[in-house]
């Protein structure tokens, strides 16, 4: 991996200072990297491959059912990719959306459109046609890759921003296969370290999603430093799981990211269920698993018919949303491995704290800062708060995002002081372990997707007969939350709350639509006429 050896460090003791989404920290004091202005280093994420590509290109890297791949193979159909793009019109710094599921076409895509030296806009694959073309169309994509599962919004979305479309999962004329085909590309292009290497989209509080700019630098930084150092399984030796959807931060770095950097291999698994993830584990001799609460819990309570050996298993992560102490405690006593519990954002490519084995390890917490990573609690004033006193949980380092995409003004804010403000309350023991104990945005974790209520109330608000809408998170014993819609209807309205559903199911994303819908007369509302969601809750 050679571009590394043109970083430059420094050490001046000087004051944070941000260049492409990396900012020196002067609280670093023990040998971490610290980094010079972006334009005087060179790194593109897709090194990774590369590298272990040229060590290791025999050993298998992706498992899919019976079928296998290795390092040379995807190293070689991500340089076809490259090529395919390039043919296509596709320039270094553009943007090539993917609406694919945990299939190898994900991991090829991904690694030919950052060898081509172009940034990755992954998308959830349960999005609407009307979503597919938003994020199409505020990236800026030159192309969209859609696996044929997912065809229909993928075509939609596409004609409707008019967007070139090709398909995966198929062969012929305009497909991944096809690209993946063409004579692969010599080298990979020279990125800056701080040029955008992936955009995730993230929802806000009001209005439409907004485009998180990751860098290779916050990228490759979280995978190939921060995740080994949580599980030090050892480079080849890694064998996880790819339960995570691969578009999310989570799956993205922790399981593909991570495993490839350091050429170890990981199990695909399109759809997560309980008893497909036991025997992948006892088959593959999985040794490193990540997951949402909601996984857990259905390991947990799994009846089949017959129990699995996951004595391979040596570390699990957990994050996305609280992890209960309960199925923790459970799921620990029941099986011979720790979990471990994290907290980051989509903003913070994602890890910013983690739980570790070589401090105390308490239920509930969200751990400790990162290597390379700070946090502090400020009160309303951005002014830090001492241990024990609730405030807002503020991040810096490394693994911060550029900003969003062309939203100066949410950036600002976002950023106020060189530091990301999270939006969520918390604070730090005296052990300097962070908690989380409320949200202050409206955010709903649903199965550790994040729904913001003000988009789904924009689409209740579409239909003729809904005159007031309010949508809250209500407890849910195995997704964490759900999200409950409580509407007032136009005088003489009719629609009963199976129908109310079915409206936002066609328009929203499976996981964002409210599965219960409550119809009152008139919703709480204050002085100012503003609804009081905290008397509905």
């Amino acid at each position: 991996m050679q571009q590394v050896a043109d970083w430059r460090y420094r050490n001046d003791g000087s004051q944070g200072r941000r260049s492409g989404g990396f900012v020196h920290n002067p609280d670093w004091t023990d040998g971490h990297v610290i980094g010079e202005e972006s334009e005087f280093m060179s790194l593109n994420l897709g090194t990774i491959l590369a590298a272990s590509s040229l060590e290791r290109p025999g050993d298998v890297v992706l498992r899919l059912g019976d079928a296998t791949m290795t390092y040379a193979e995807l190293d070689r159909a991500a340089r076809g990719v490259a090529t395919g793009l390039r043919r296509r019109g596709v320039k270094p710094g553009d943007t090539v959306a993917l609406l694919v599921p945990n299939v190898p076409d994900f991991t090829i895509a991904y690694f030919g459109i950052l060898y081509a030296g172009a940034t990755v806009v992954p998308i959830n694959v349960l999005a609407s046609a009307v979503e597919v073309a938003y994020f199409l169309n505020d990236s800026q994509a030159r192309l969209l890759i859609a696996h044929s599962f997912f065809e229909e919004p993928g075509r939609g979305g596409a004609t409707d921003a008019d967007v070139p479309f090709v398909i995966a999962g198929g062969d012929g004329p305009d497909t991944l296969s096809e690209m993946s085909q063409c004579d692969p590309i010599d080298a990979i292009h020279a990125t800056a370290a701080g040029d955008t290497a992936v955009i995730l989209y993230t929802s806000g509080t009001t209005g439409h999603p907004k485009g998180a700019e990751l860098t290779h630098l916050n990228l490759f930084l979280n995978c190939a430093f921060v995740v080994p150092k949580l599980a030090p399984i050892g480079t080849g030796e890694v064998r996880s799981m790819a339960a995570l959807p691969l578009f999310h931060s989570f799956g993205q770095t922790c399981i593909q990211n991570a495993t490839i950097a350091a050429g170890g291999s990981f199990s695909l698994i399109p759809r997560f269920d309980a008893k497909t993830a036991f025997e992948i584990i006892e088959r593959d001799k999985i040794n490193f698993f990540a997951g949402v609460p909601t996984m857990y819990f259905a390991f947990l309570h799994y009846e089949g018919d017959r129990s699995y050996d996951i004595s391979s298993l040596r570390f699990c992560l957990t994050g996305g949303a609280p992890m209960p102490v309960d199925v923790m405690s459970a799921f620990e006593k029941k099986y011979p491995v720790k979990i471990l519990e994290g907290f980051g954002l989509s903003e913070t490519s994602p890890i910013a704290s983690f739980s570790v084995l070589e401090k105390p390890r308490k239920a509930g917490s969200i751990g400790y800062p990162v290597w390379g990573v700070h946090m502090s609690i400020f009160d309303d004033n951005d002014q830090p708060l001492p241990d024990g006193e609730r405030g807002e949980i503020c991040i810096r380092g490394h693994n911060v995002m550029k900003g969003y995409l062309n939203r100066p003004e949410a950036t600002e804010e976002a950023l106020k002081g060189g530091w990301f403000h999270s939006g969520d309350i918390g604070y730090r023991d005296s052990d300097g372990c962070y908690w989380i104990v409320d949200r202050k945005k409206d955010m709903i974790l649903r199965g550790g997707f994040n729904v913001y209520p003000r988009e789904v109330e924009e689409v209740l608000y579409q239909h003729e007969q809904v005159i007031e809408a309010a949508v809250i998170g209500v407890p849910h014993e195995s997704h964490g939350e759900e999200v409950k819609a409580v509407v007032a209807l136009a005088a003489g309205g009719s629609v009963s709350q199976d129908d109310l559903i079915a409206f936002c199911k066609e328009r929203l994303a499976a996981y964002k639509y409210p599965r219960i819908i409550e119809i009152s007369d008139g919703l709480p509302k204050g002085p100012t006429g503003k609804i009081l969601k905290r008397e509905l809750r």
